[in-house]
């Protein structure tokens, strides 16, 4: 849904934050979670583990469609992608993102059978950048309240 270089640019955000809140519908309500990634480069597609047997994995049967947000306050960087989740469990791809942090939390190893793969197929997103220090940004609030002018709080892009 996006050009390299956005999908680069993407994964430059979200590449050192590693942990997003993904967030489903259970039922009628919102639900969010932590989830780490575990990919090393972002091509549309982004991949948790998950146990197969987790709550999460059954709010996502019916209704697929989820959220990922990613934040650094610290570089005021914030991140959402729209997109579709699937469950695997597909041993190559298993294999290839398997790693001595995941293991910790399956205590089956990559062979257990409640081993799996989320694919979140991202469809649109967007994200915020504002590499101004606090000050600034104050500066630039301060300043829109007196001239009825928006803030200049840095980048803000949509995509897909």
């Amino acid at each position: 849904m996006s050009s390299r270089e956005h999908k680069d640019k993407i994964w430059g955000y979200i590449e050192d934050i590693k942990v997003g809140m993904l967030v489903s519908e259970d039922g009628e309500d919102l639900r969010a979670r932590p989830m780490h990634i575990v990919q090393d480069k972002y091509d549309g597609t982004i991949w948790f583990y998950t146990k197969k047997s987790a709550e999460k994995v059954s709010e996502m049967q019916d209704k697929h469609r989820v959220c990922l947000t990613f934040c650094n306050h610290d570089d005021g960087v914030h991140v959402s992608l729209s997109g579709f989740a699937h469950l695997t469990q597909n041993k190559m791809l298993i294999d290839k993102y398997w790693n001595p942090f995941v293991e910790a939390w399956f205590d089956g190893g990559k062979d257990s059978d409640d081993v799996a793969l989320l694919e979140i197929k991202v469809y649109k997103g967007e994200h915020w950048d504002s590499e101004d220090n606090k000050f600034v940004q104050l500066y630039e609030i301060a300043k829109a309240n007196v001239t009825d002018e928006n803030p200049d709080l840095g980048e803000n892009e949509k995509f897909g």
